[in-house]
């Protein structure tokens, strides 16, 4: 007789309560967005960098806040479906892809390349740096072995306000958070550092939290319940720098054919936040 065949007691992987408060309704904070419009009679609209490592899923959230508004899975940002860490940067070229639900919604995003550890592999710090300040055109192919000089033709020497980038958006994936690579989080922190100087803010979308936990993946409501994404959430928050009240986890639109009213309430909050904080930005500009 004895306890030999007995199984460890796991962890209990929930926290008792919400560490975060959220609302899971979607519906007020849609129309919110949709009547939202710039401080500045000379924006038209707010533009967001949207960077981060590859395979992160930078595409896939813009598609996903689009698809979000419309109410139907869309895919206007190209995504690789080999999207991996271990995988090349897929997007080549620096677009910028505006937001439609009953209407153009004055926020676009600028999707750049991908960052990668190597010194000259990836979307060059200066490359995002540039793209931030609206020194970057749209079309500019970005080249791994050199960043955009002033000589190029798509280096704009002179950008207006509303050429400009009011935040910067790290997309970091919550079943990697990998920042065991010296060289990619050195590159954050040169980017971090150079923006920061003239006033830039930046959050961090934390994606893929389903694949990080079975809690969330079985019930998405647990991620402000789940220990472990709270852990990665802390995680980010010191290697980076950022406040938690600058990262937000959200579930991307990747294997779903319909969209969902709970994958909706984490995107769409986090793109208020982002849009909240790009136009305090702005205000802070003007007043300057």
């Amino acid at each position: 007789m004895g306890t030999s065949g007995s199984q460890p007691v796991q962890p209990n992987p929930e926290l008792d309560r919400p560490w975060r408060e959220f609302d899971w309704g979607q519906k007020v904070l849609k129309e919110k967005l949709e009547n939202f419009s710039p401080s500045s009679p000379d924006v038209k609209d707010i533009k967001i960098l949207v960077a981060g490592a590859v395979g992160a899923g930078k595409s896939s959230f813009i598609n996903s806040v689009n698809s979000a508004f419309r109410g139907r899975i869309c895919a206007e940002a190209l995504v690789d479906a080999a999207d991996s860490a271990d995988s090349q940067s897929f997007t080549k070229i620096l677009r910028a892809h505006p937001i439609r639900g009953k209407h153009y919604l004055p926020f676009v995003f600028k999707d750049i390349m991908a960052l990668e550890p190597g010194a000259l592999a990836g979307s060059q710090t200066e490359d995002i740096i540039n793209a931030v300040f609206g020194h970057v055109k749209d079309g500019y192919k970005f080249n791994e072995e050199q960043a955009l000089t002033h000589k190029d033709q798509h280096y704009n020497k002179d950008p207006k306000l509303s050429d400009q980038a009011f935040c910067l958006v790290y997309v970091i994936a919550a079943n990697t958070v990998q920042f065991t690579d010296d060289k990619l989080l050195d590159k954050l922190k040169i980017i971090r550092k150079r923006i920061s100087v003239k006033g830039i803010p930046q959050v961090v979308v934390m994606t893929k939290v389903d694949e990080a936990c079975p809690l969330v993946d079985n019930n998405l409501r647990k991620i402000y319940t789940s220990k472990k994404i709270k852990e990665k959430m802390d995680l980010c928050s010191a290697k980076i720098g950022l406040p938690l009240s600058n990262i937000f986890p959200v579930k991307n639109y990747n294997k779903e054919i319909n969209t969902k009213g709970d994958i909706d309430a984490l995107i769409l909050k986090a793109l208020e936040q982002i849009v909240q904080i790009a136009d305090d930005r702005l205000v802070d500009i003007q007043s300057s």
